[in-house]
C-alpha cells in the first residue's frame, strides 16, 4: 500500500477507481478531499504540530518463542498481513503482534473538522505511536512499505534483534528539485495521477489474482483508511528520504521488482556498502507479502 509506504494503491484518476498500482494509493473520494499545501511547489519543510503517542489497536496471535511485530503499509491494515501471519504461525515458530498505524483500520484518526490533517499524520507521528505499541526487545519488526519509513524512524527506540524492511518507502521515485519539482508539486494530484497510470493497470491484474478473502480484506483496509494523510506522506518521504547511514540494528532490505518506485537502484548499492543486508525476489510485486507469502517467508526466516 504506500506509498507505498504498503500495500494496495489505488492511481488518481477517478475518484470512483479501485484499480491498484505501485506508485500512489488514492482510493475512492480522496481526490475530493484534498488540500494542497503550498509549501510543497517550493520544497520548504513544512513545520507540523506534535500530537503525541496514541493507543492504536494491535493484534497478538501464536505462541511460538520468537516474537515478530508487523508494520503495514498506507492504506492498509493489521488484517492485510493474514497470508503472512498464517505462514508464520504453521510453522509454530513464532507470535506475531500486528497494528493499525493511525488513520488506519480501528485506529484513531484525525477529526473530521481537523484543517491539516498532516499535522496528525508526521511520519515522526506514526513512528512514535509505533514505538509505543510494539514490544521492545522483539526478536524482529517487519515494516512494509510505508511500513517501512515508519519503522526506520521507530527502530531504535524499538530495538529489536533485526529489523526487516519489504520494499521499504525510503525515497519516492518523484521529483523534488529545480524546475520538474516544482512543477510537479504545484499540482501533485495531476502529477501523481499521470505517473501511476501503468503502475494502477498492473496492479489491478495482480490483486485480480489474489484469492477472495484477501480482495475482501483489502476492500475493508481502503474503506477504514484516511485518505487526507496520503498527500502529506507523499511528500515527507519525497523531501526526507532515510539517509543510508550504518544501521545501528542489524537491517534487511528485500527488493521486488517493483522497488524502483520506492528505492531508486542507484540509492541500493549505498545501502548495501554502509552494511544493510540487500535482498531481491525477482518475478513478485510491491505487496510481496500477499502475492507469495511462502517465498517472502523463506527468503527473511533466517532473520525473522
Amino acid at each position: 500500500m504506500i506509498f507505498l509506504i504498503g500495500t494496495h494503491r489505488i492511481g488518481v484518476r477517478r475518484p470512483s477507481s479501485r484499480s491498484t498500482g505501485v506508485l500512489v494509493l488514492v482510493c475512492a473520494g480522496f481526490v475530493r478531499g484534498l488540500c494542497v499545501n503550498p509549501c510543497a511547489a517550493t520544497g520548504l519543510l513544512r513545520v507540523r504540530g506534535q500530537t503525541g503517542p496514541m493507543k492504536l489497536s494491535t493484534y497478538t496471535s501464536g505462541s511460538g518463542p520468537r516474537h515478530v511485530g508487523l508494520v503495514h503499509g498506507l492504506g492498509a491494515n493489521a488484517d492485510t498481513w493474514t497470508p503472512f501471519v498464517d505462514r508464520m504461525l504453521a510453522s509454530g515458530d513464532y507470535t506475531v503482534t500486528t497494528l493499525d498505524l493511525r488513520g488506519h483500520g480501528t485506529s484513531g484518526r484525525a477529526h473530521a473538522s481537523t484543517a491539516n490533517a498532516d499535522d496528525f499524520y508526521r511520519l515522526d507521528e506514526l513512528a512514535n505511536d509505533v514505538a509505543e505499541n510494539l514490544p521492545p526487545g522483539l526478536d524482529s519488526v517487519v515494516g512494509h512499505s510505508l511500513g517501512g519509513a515508519v519503522l526506520a524512524r521507530a527502530v531504535d527506540r524499538l530495538a529489536p534483534a533485526h529489523a526487516i524492511y519489504l520494499d521499504p518507502g525510503f525515497f519516492l521515485a518523484l521529483p523534488t528539485t529545480g524546475l520538474s519539482g516544482r512543477l510537479f508539486w504545484l499540482a501533485p494530484l495531476v502529477s501523481l495521477g499521470v505517473a501511476s497510470v501503468k503502475q494502477s493497470r498492473e496492479g489491478a491484474k495482480v490483486k485480480a489474482e489474489y484469492p477472495a478473502e484477501v480482495r475482501e480484506s483489502l476492500t475493508r483496509a481502503e474503506a477504514q483508511f484516511d485518505k487526507r494523510m496520503a498527500l502529506g506522506v507523499f511528500e515527507e518521504v519525497a523531501f526526507h528520504p532515510v539517509p543510508a547511514v550504518t544501521p545501528s540494528i542489524p537491517s534487511t532490505i528485500v527488493l521486488s521488482d517493483d522497488s524502483p518506485a520506492v528505492l531508486r537502484e542507484r540509492e541500493v548499492a549505498s545501502y548495501e556498502s554502509t552494511g544493510w543486508d540487500v535482498r531481491r525476489l525477482p518475478g513478485i510485486h510491491h505487496d510481496m507479502q500477499i502475492e507469495d507469502p511462502d517465498r517472502v517467508f523463506e527468503l527473511i526466516r533466517d532473520v525473522l
